[in-house]
């Protein structure tokens, strides 16, 4: 019988060393920000007695969109900031949801990182690398288990099925 594997959750695979915007940064401070720190997205928190909940989501995307707007048409009154610019209400995961939770979020929904949220405090961001990695690890032990179970059978069952099994006679010469 296939031994089930343990499934990681978000908890066991996200990055709890989380680069944050403040929502009234402005969009240049927002994008130097990015830029700086080599990243795509971030989340956007408001300290709230010493705990960093979780407002928006902000990305290069939302940067590149008001960039243009504001080089385009002018700068709006007031001047856009992470508060005004990001996604608010992002999907995002609890601690708990497992691995094959997270890839679904993934693959149906085109994202690249999800906040990880537990009473509205955020605790880390887990990345499309991330559940690419774990993935990897979960079909590698996999598939040692499934070759561990292909070369070894079950004697209970040959037995169970009548079968007895007798030493071949030497041949006299």
């Amino acid at each position: 019988m296939a031994e089930q594997l343990s499934m990681p959750k978000a908890r066991d695979v996200m990055n709890r060393a989380v680069h944050t915007v403040d929502p009234d940064m402005t969009l240049s401070e927002v994008i130097a920000f990015l830029l700086k720190h080599g990243l795509s997205s971030a989340p956007v928190v408001e300290d709230q007695g010493g705990e960093a909940v979780l407002v928006g989501f902000v990305s290069e995307h939302d940067c590149l969109e008001h960039l243009a707007n504001e080089l385009f048409y002018g700068t709006p009154s007031p001047r856009q900031t992470a508060a005004t610019i990001m996604k608010r209400h992002p999907i995002s995961v609890s601690p708990d949801t497992e691995l094959f939770a997270l890839t679904s979020i993934f693959v149906n929904h085109g994202m690249r990182h999800l906040p990880v949220v537990e009473d509205g405090r955020l605790l880390g961001v887990i990345s499309r690398r991330d559940i690419l990695t774990a993935m990897e690890k979960q079909y590698a032990a996999f598939l040692r288990q499934a070759e561990a179970e292909r070369q070894r059978p079950d004697l209970r069952e040959v037995l169970a099925q009548g079968v007895v099994v007798t030493p071949l006679k030497k041949k006299r010469k």
